[in-house]
């Protein structure tokens, strides 16, 4: 537990928005990066980005009913375009056809329905005159790098990002959540020449500074320093996290398509329940889910995604309290399955629905009642002998220890089924 900020782990669920000027190319968030833009080409989206349609009241309500706790959206992404009035450069929203303070928008709505505030700042900045060309940058294949290199002050750079981290610290009142993104510094798993990470950032000094700022915040785990957790990125870890061998908090963020931008032609979108199965799987490793969505370029939440944040929504709403403040089990779930727990709360998760009966090793005689989450209704409890043999018509007798519950023979008409356990108490 984080214990300046013991709501994370309470909370469980949040929303990740990728929201800037590589929205109207519709072509995922790193299109500098990927075809090798020049800030020049790239300025067209500066001059034609126009959000028309961008309600953040819209944003944080497809939150809130989707089960989410908190949100966190990027107030500047690698392009180095800025959502808010930074006093510290133009290239921001205010200064787009949008006309305004955008970040502030988003605050004041997300506090409105009840979540908590993240916001998303890139370490890297490819708009930026001092932030040198590197592996990583649009112009890293230009034929002159080494002219381009010429003059740019990595010190001058570090001195506006720990500027604009302050602005955005001071700014908009309590912030609840940084996600800072990302290091990169020789030698990286990725082999980027000329990287750049905690020296390049001056990382103890930015974070004594966050954490000066603000003392409750949540701060991730990428200045190539310590933070508050680890955050596994577009994959399911397979167990709880360790760091040192130590259990540590931890938050998977993920996408709902591949990309975290909005990328109209990207249409392999997760189903619905593959994405609560990633959410419960991760709980059930102590994990948080940080689900993403990518605005349009008009700055409405794509169909799309608000039909994947509504279905979230559908199961939630019966099947919260196997999620809100719970976490991992001791005892083995049976195969095609996930616990959760929260005091003497099992939450049996199933995967894929049994034919008549679950057999639960280790449970025989610890529970006292058993239910259906999703409509309350209670299941009938047995335990057989381990001695029975298998006949023509009855089943054989389950390990010494092990609880059968006898399920309906129809599926219940929810994405995932959870039986919810009573435990006894054991004392």
């Amino acid at each position: 537990m984080i214990e300046h900020a013991p709501w994370f782990e309470e909370a469980r669920l949040g929303m990740f928005v990728h929201w800037g000027l590589y929205a109207p190319a519709a072509r995922h968030e790193w299109v500098m990066n990927r075809e090798e833009m020049t800030v020049e080409e790239y300025s067209r989206f500066f001059r034609h980005f126009e959000p028309d349609l961008y309600d953040a009241r819209e944003w944080a309500r497809a939150a809130r009913e989707a089960g989410m706790k908190y949100a966190v959206l990027t107030a500047k992404h690698h392009d180095g375009f800025c959502l808010w009035d930074s006093a510290l450069t133009d290239y921001k929203a205010p200064n787009t056809p949008a006309g305004r303070d955008l970040l502030r928008e988003y605050v004041n709505a997300m506090r409105d329905e009840g979540l908590r505030v993240g916001f998303y700042y890139s370490l890297l900045d490819w708009h930026h005159p001092d932030f040198t060309v590197d592996g990583v940058h649009p112009q890293r294949n230009a034929s002159n790098v080494e002219e381009l290199n010429a003059g740019r002050d990595m010190a001058r750079y570090r001195e506006y990002l720990h500027g604009q981290v302050r602005e955005l610290l001071t700014s908009y009142g309590q912030i609840d959540y940084l996600f800072f993104d990302f290091s990169y510094a020789d030698p990286n798993p990725h082999s980027f020449w000329g990287g750049k990470g905690r020296k390049e950032w001056d990382s103890e000094a930015l974070l004594a500074m966050v954490r000066e700022l603000q003392p409750s915040i949540v701060v991730n785990d990428r200045l190539e320093i310590p933070g508050d957790l680890v955050t596994p990125e577009q994959y399911q870890p397979a167990g709880p996290m360790l760091v040192d061998g130590k259990p540590v908090t931890w938050e998977a963020c993920q996408t709902l398509n591949g990309s975290w931008g909005y990328d109209r032609d990207n249409t392999n979108f997760k189903p619905v329940d593959l994405l609560i199965r990633m959410l419960v799987d991760g709980v059930s490793k102590g994990g948080n889910l940080l689900l993403n969505v990518g605005p349009t370029g008009r700055g409405n939440l794509d169909p799309r995604a608000t039909d994947s944040l509504a279905g979230i929504g559908k199961w939630m709403r019966l099947h919260s309290r196997s999620i809100y403040g719970a976490g991992p089990s001791d005892l083995v779930p049976p195969p095609d399955a996930r616990y959760t727990q929260r005091g003497n709360r099992l939450y049996v998760h199933l995967f894929a629905w049994p034919f008549e009966f679950v057999h639960l090793p280790g449970l025989g005689g610890k529970v006292e009642y058993a239910q259906l989450l999703n409509d309350g209704s209670e299941l009938m409890l047995k335990e057989s002998n381990p001695d029975q043999e298998a006949t023509t018509i009855v089943p054989g007798g389950q390990p010494a220890g092990t609880l059968t519950i006898k399920l309906p023979v129809q599926r219940p008409d929810v994405a995932v089924p959870v039986l919810e356990l009573f435990l006894k108490d054991q004392a």
